[in-house]
């Protein structure tokens, strides 16, 4: 296997020249999240020395909407997240919790520090290069455009996408006309602002949250008519967050394309489909960090993990499939994963 190039090594940070600083916070709680924040740090530490602001975990506390406690209880996990630099921090889950868990990222960036800059990234994500040559706009925010058409799904003699994003614009007394990318023929998804939750960005946590939590629940509580045949479970963030963004001034094209979901960052989602259609270097930077013993000593506790990274079941996913000529959509890749015995999660 070739080298990656890469700054940090195991052991202490290595001391960086400033660069433009911001927090990146993540949602971590019991369960498969934690092992996959395990390999966000460890990816952050590894590739990213350039990297000086905090790594925050936003971690649910027990309460009412939680049947189960969703900390983290395994204290190796935690011992070995905090050496790799992250800091636990601490939200209530007052609207979403259990029954909507994606709602997580919407009530904890109320945690996060007041009036500096964050990223978020889901804790499915590999640190692939220097994050901080990304040039971030945090005063206009922008999210992940590596996404399919999954939301609205239209129904036979329903409202079409624009009656529908247009109905949320209104409601929210929000410019829907300069929204749409022009560029798309009417009635085509991409047409409409629309992206994947996986990462997002602004210069203040807890003014974005605000807004994010209100609309969530707005849209959830008291739908628009045109939302009457449409499921919010689970798109119920990702249809409240080109909202939110528009609002805040941002939109589609406020980072250049080719480094979040692309050199810097791979929002890999679950391993079989990382192994199955990630770049060569997605692979080595995965493994290279989950190789030191402290490391793997905590994610051979996750199976599909020590499955997939340890026991080699993520070299024969990789054979199955010519990333040059992958299936158009992703249901494709996951549907033969599972025909063949191969997926995990």
């Amino acid at each position: 296997m070739r080298q990656v190039a890469r700054g940090r090594r195991w052991g202490r940070m290595a001391e960086a020249p400033e660069r433009q600083r911001f927090n990146l916070a993540a949602v971590v709680q019991s369960g498969r999240l934690q092992y996959e924040a395990v390999l966000l740090a460890a990816s952050l530490r590894d590739m990213s020395p350039g990297f000086t602001g905090r790594l925050l975990l936003l971690e649910p506390q027990p309460g009412p909407l939680w049947p189960n406690d969703p900390t983290v209880s395994n204290k190796a996990t935690r011992r070995l997240l905090e050496s790799l630099g992250a800091e636990f921090v601490p939200f209530e889950s007052r609207h979403f919790g259990h029954a909507y868990p994606y709602g997580n990222k919407i009530e904890a960036l109320a945690a996060l520090p007041e009036g500096e800059n964050f990223l978020f990234l889901d804790t499915d994500t590999l640190i692939t290069g220097e994050l901080t040559e990304v040039p971030f706009d945090f005063d206009r925010p922008t999210a992940s455009l590596r996404r399919e058409g999954t939301w609205p799904r239209l129904e036979l003699y329903g409202p079409g996408y624009g009656a529908i994003w247009k109905s949320l614009y209104d409601r929210f007394g929000l410019d829907y006309e300069s929204s749409l990318d022009r560029s798309q023929p009417d009635e085509y998804w991409q047409r409409y602002l629309y992206f994947n939750a996986g990462f997002f960005f602004y210069r203040d946590p807890q003014a974005f949250g605000e807004l994010f939590l209100r609309y969530a629940l707005a849209i959830r509580d008291t739908p628009p008519r045109a939302l009457e045949l449409q499921s919010l479970d689970p798109w119920l963030d990702q249809v409240a967050l080109p909202l939110v963004i528009h609002a805040l001034g941002g939109g589609r094209d406020t980072l250049p394309p080719g480094l979040m979901d692309g050199a810097v960052t791979c929002h890999y989602r679950v391993l079989p489909l990382l192994y199955a259609r990630e770049g060569d270097r997605a692979v080595e930077v995965l493994e290279r960090v989950a190789a030191p013993q402290p490391v793997k000593k905590v994610l051979k506790q996750y199976e599909p993990m020590l499955r997939m990274i340890y026991q080699g079941r993520g070299a024969k996913v990789r054979a199955m499939f010519d990333r040059d000529n992958l299936p158009r959509k992703e249901q494709a890749i996951r549907n033969r994963l599972k025909r063949e015995g191969f997926w995990m999660r």
